[in-house]
């Protein structure tokens, strides 16, 4: 819960940790249908680009949203490699439990050329983002379709 302290007149969170039992318990349940939306998947067929197909999908924003709300305070680092005409982005999730601390690690890559939306770095990390969350459960069963 925040406090104020009329002394020093700054803001001070105090300091919460929940069990990690209980955050990977909260994380192993379905994200609510409210907060998934489609993605066109599309291939190129003779020379064009098509739609083939659609993919749930749970913008980034929307997995920094759920981690704040079940694992407060926890941290996202990211480190930035390109190879040859990728863009390779390794991130790791640390989640502070009151145990401890828990991290999972995994990467996103792009063509370095993309011509869809976004850009190589940002739609990577957003892959290694996800990626991260669903070695901790956040998200899994939109893998495991």
């Amino acid at each position: 819960m925040p406090t104020i302290t009329k002394e020093k007149k700054e803001f001070k969170v105090k300091e919460y940790r929940r069990s990690i039992v209980d955050i990977l318990r909260d994380f192993n349940e379905p994200i609510p249908e409210r907060f998934i939306s489609k993605k066109p998947i599309f291939k190129r067929l003779n020379g064009k680009l098509e739609k083939v197909g659609e993919v749930d999908y749970v913008a980034w924003a929307t997995y920094i949203r759920l981690l704040e709300y079940y694992a407060p305070g926890f941290e996202w680092s990211i480190r930035t490699q390109y190879m040859g005409d990728r863009t390779v982005i390794e991130g790791r999730l640390t989640i502070h439990a009151a145990e401890g601390n828990y991290s999972r690690e995994a990467t996103g890559q792009e063509d370095s050329n993309v011509s869809g939306y976004g850009d190589p770095v940002s739609n990577s990390e957003s892959s290694a983002l996800r990626r991260c969350c669903a070695k901790f459960g956040l998200g899994l069963h939109l893998w495991e379709k």
